[in-house]
């Protein structure tokens, strides 16, 4: 009956989706990415090993719906204010790393006997290394908002700019001549200038007034985001751009949205489940026999990566006056290489441009990389202790820019959650006390009233996990929910506890019983409307009379 279900696409993503998960718990077991268990699932899954599943029409669509839900968020995540915040460094360890790992491993690529453009491909291809997973592991850490953090998370959006650029230039000079898809460069550049001058206006003009209008439902916004994503990438790919650029560019045009934030948490979930499909595709185009030929080539280039990567953001960093520790720890965030590199790469092999066994070399670096990368992050100060002697060696200039390297920014005294009655007194009684706040709330109209107040907003449900996570709960001493839904105040509480908030909690609690469990939790206020209601209409009311007692005798 297995067998039988394997026949149709229906059951071949049944069992997709059923091994993913249980290779996701083992990852997790594992401290490792969830990304390492999908391309284990593709190699498991495709003719390498069982041969269960082929890249078929279905899988390659799924596959590519992945491939732009991921280019569109990186886009949405667009913050230049991060690259802004961090300096000249973010731009030159950018900058410098990608062209010296390009560089040195081009040399290393040639030495293994590769030819001239596969070379290229495979050396560019190293030099990526993945947000996502770095964003992860720093957040985990508590890291994310420490200076190595910031300079870390500057530095790979740069190399995201970059990686775009890169699939730009191979779109647009890699068609190879007299296939059905090449056209001249020339028209490529001018139906892109087109292109992007017209996604430019209606981001300026027009999406701001509709997703005013459709902010009232998260769940419209949804559908809406990622119909945008999908109609710029279907006609990226009909100007004879790639769709992947299309829908970076969907996700820049919608980055300096107020609703970003809830946009971009609630794709996350349908990304991370559709980009499996794009490594079960990757699984399926490998072969054991290149597996085991691009054995050792992969050894060698994964060593680079895990070791010379870093020593090059050292060398750059130690340069403009940074102490070894943040150098060291910013430069782990490059000892892996990317999604993106093996979304490059099977770019170049749909395009004719590489072999399948450049495909399998890259994603055993991939492989290798991230796995072992993730536990130099995670184990980052136990390493730096050992070799500290050495690594003081790249400290190059006296000047000490980085003397609060330890230090994490409160830039707000509480996040408010709920803007309405409730939020909109507590709102008033911090600001009254100079408080600088920042208020979450799902309507539009009520985060337009508290602006007045000179507080910061953000537009988003709380009782979407992916969101609460996306909060700075770093960057709060206080954290006020003023929201009733008993639901809605657990999910920020276990959000709370699993980031291991230190700061005070205030929670609204509408029975006795939510109350009680509430109070359980360590560190937590209660907040209760009724009650306090009921005692403001108490003490709104006169004094009672004194009255005589039942049964008294009565005054003479």
């Amino acid at each position: 009956m297995v067998l039988m279900m394997l026949d149709s696409a229906f059951g071949q993503i049944a069992l997709i989706l059923l091994v993913a998960a249980a290779a996701g718990y083992l990852a997790h077991l594992a401290r490792q990415p969830v990304l390492v268990a999908y391309i284990f699932v593709g190699i498991l899954l495709g003719p390498a090993v069982f041969g269960f599943v082929a890249a078929d029409a279905v899988i390659e669509g799924l596959a590519k719906v992945g491939i732009a839900i991921l280019l569109f968020l990186v886009g949405l995540k667009l913050e230049i204010s991060l690259i802004k915040s961090t300096g000249v460094v973010a731009l030159l360890t950018g900058v410098g790393q990608v062209v010296f790992t390009s560089v040195i491993g081009f040399f290393i690529v040639v030495a293994l006997g590769f030819d001239l453009i596969p070379a290229i491909y495979i050396s560019v291809a190293l030099t990526f290394s993945s947000t996502i997973i770095i964003v992860k592991l720093l957040s985990d850490k508590r890291e994310l908002d420490q200076l190595h953090g910031r300079i870390a998370i500057g530095f790979l959006i740069v190399q995201d700019i970059l990686v775009v650029v890169a699939m730009i230039v191979i779109v647009t000079i890699g068609q190879p001549e007299g296939s059905a898809e090449s056209r001249s460069p020339w028209l490529i550049l001018l139906g892109s200038a087109v292109f992007l001058a017209s996604v430019a206006l209606l981001a300026r003009f027009v999406i701001p007034r509709v997703m005013g209008w459709l902010a009232r439902s998260t769940e419209v916004m949804l559908l809406f985001g990622v119909g945008w994503a999908m109609s710029l990438a279907g006609i990226s790919e009909a100007l004879g751009l790639s769709m992947e650029i299309g829908a970076f560019v969907a996700g820049v045009a919608l980055a300096s949205s107020p609703y970003r934030e809830s946009l971009g948490s609630r794709t996350v979930s349908l990304r991370d489940i559709m980009i499996l499909f794009f490594f079960i595709q990757l699984g399926a185009s490998l072969t054991f026999d290149d597996a085991v030929s691009q054995l050792l080539p992969a050894l060698i280039l994964s060593v680079f990566v895990l070791i010379g990567n870093p020593l090059i953001v050292m060398v750059i960093m130690g340069f403009l006056g940074y102490r070894s520790r943040v150098s060291f720890k910013a430069g782990l965030a490059v000892a892996q290489i990317s999604e993106f590199s093996l979304i490059l790469i099977a770019l170049g092999f749909s395009l004719g441009q590489v072999e399948n066994s450049v495909l399998t070399l890259v994603t055993l670096v991939g492989v290798i990389t991230i796995t072992v990368s993730t536990y130099f992050i995670l184990y980052s100060d136990q390493i730096y202790d050992r070799f500290s002697g050495f690594l003081t060696w790249f400290e190059f200039r006296t000047t000490d820019v980085s003397t609060s390297e330890d230090d994490i920014a409160h830039p707000y005294d509480a996040i408010v959650i709920g803007a309405g009655r409730l939020g909109s007194r507590v709102i008033s009684g911090l600001r009254e006390k100079n408080a600088n706040l920042l208020v979450v709330d799902t309507d539009p109209l009520a985060l337009t009233r508290v602006r007045s107040k000179r507080v910061t907003t953000l537009y988003g449900d709380i009782s979407d996990a992916d969101f609460a996570s996306s909060l700075p709960l770093n960057e709060a001493d206080a954290i006020i929910c003023t929201v009733q839904e008993r639901s809605t105040n657990l999910v920020l509480l276990e959000t709370l506890s699993r980031f291991k908030f230190t700061g005070a909690i205030c929670l609204t609690a509408m029975d006795e019983q939510t109350a009680q469990l509430f109070r359980e939790r360590p560190g937590v206020t209660v907040i209760k409307p009724l009650k306090m209601a009921a005692a403001r209409i108490v003490d709104s009311l006169p004094e009672p009379r004194e009255r005589p007692q039942k049964n008294s005798p009565p005054k003479a």
